[in-house]
């Protein structure tokens, strides 16, 4: 049966993550880039991240260059990018296709358990996947959601 557990992926830094590591734990998948339009989101899912780590949360961030080539850079330079402009603490993920025949296991898994409106295909860079602490995926969330959307969304459903 699949499920979020399965899967292991290396941080921008070649480490690989087993996400058997987050069982427990509220997970926000978020698809990123660093040079659109809502690159900025990155302060709002820190603050988020921030806010509630300390009860369970973890923000994930995947990298992807399929929209517009809006995530052109190498680890280093994303890494730099994410830290530097952003002060990003939450862990972030190699660069990684979302859609397509090449798109990482992890995305099929989740637009299978969340499609999206019309299409299950991503549209954009910052949508968002919502996992329970039980592993659940449970919201999926479209690209111009903000993460104080998100923390709404989480304290009207009792997440923490």
């Amino acid at each position: 049966m699949e499920s979020i557990y399965n899967f292991k992926i290396k941080t921008l830094q070649g480490k690989e993550i087993d996400f058997n590591d987050f069982r427990n734990k509220t997970i926000l998948i978020v698809n990123t880039a660093s040079k659109c339009g809502f690159t900025p989101q990155y302060k709002g899912l820190e603050k988020l991240y921030q806010q509630y780590k300390d009860q369970g949360l973890v923000i994930l961030a995947f990298p992807c260059n399929q929209f517009n080539n809006q995530e052109p850079g190498d680890s280093s330079t994303i890494e730099n990018n994410c830290l530097i402009n952003y002060g990003v603490s939450f862990p972030v993920f190699e660069k990684i296709d979302v859609n397509g025949k090449n798109a990482h296991p992890l995305f099929k898994y989740l637009k299978k358990s969340l499609p999206g409106c019309f299409t299950n295909a991503i549209k954009w860079n910052f949508a968002k996947f919502l996992i329970d602490a039980h592993g659940n995926p449970v919201k999926r969330f479209a690209p111009y959601t903000q993460p104080e959307k998100i923390n709404i969304f989480m304290l009207k459903n009792n997440y923490f």
